[in-house]
């Protein structure tokens, strides 16, 4: 990533030569200062640069959460209309919420389905990705 955009070429050099791109979200501006982009709007515009259809952010929690205190209450999934508004009724607040829009700008940007999972857990991809129903364990965005 340089400035505001992606470097999709070398991401795709990388991925056509087999390797698994790991990208650092530390970026430098035009004289030479380090500066923090943030990881989820740095994979979320990854995610547009690639035309991927699913974008997957890792957190440490479950998913969206209806109530914070219960993770029994995890939201499996939800359309972008939904997810608008669960932001709007204070449902997804804090440090959720720039998780969720960059789930929606990826969407808005092409991106078929996004799910926040919880990286702490082993096989967590996987379990998000090729599972079904009940079994699903994190969020599930997708297009309206």
């Amino acid at each position: 990533i340089g400035g505001s955009s992606v470097r999709e070429d070398l991401l795709l050099t990388a991925l056509e030569e087999g390797f698994v791109p790991v990208v650092a979200t530390v970026a430098a501006d035009d004289e030479g200062n380090f500066l923090n982009v943030n990881a989820d709007i740095a994979a979320a515009a990854i995610a547009r640069a690639l035309e991927a259809d699913e974008f997957v952010l890792m957190t440490d929690v479950p998913g969206i959460l209806r109530d914070v205190k219960d993770p029994g209450s995890l939201i499996s999934e939800v359309d972008e209309t939904g997810a608008e508004k669960l932001i709007e009724e204070g449902v997804v607040a804090g440090g959720m919420i720039p998780k969720v829009t960059c789930c929606l700008s990826a969407i808005k940007d092409g991106v078929q389905a996004t799910h926040i999972i919880d990286g702490r857990r082993p096989h967590a991809i996987l379990e998000e990705l090729f599972s079904t129903g009940s079994d699903k364990q994190g969020t599930t965005i997708r297009r309206s």
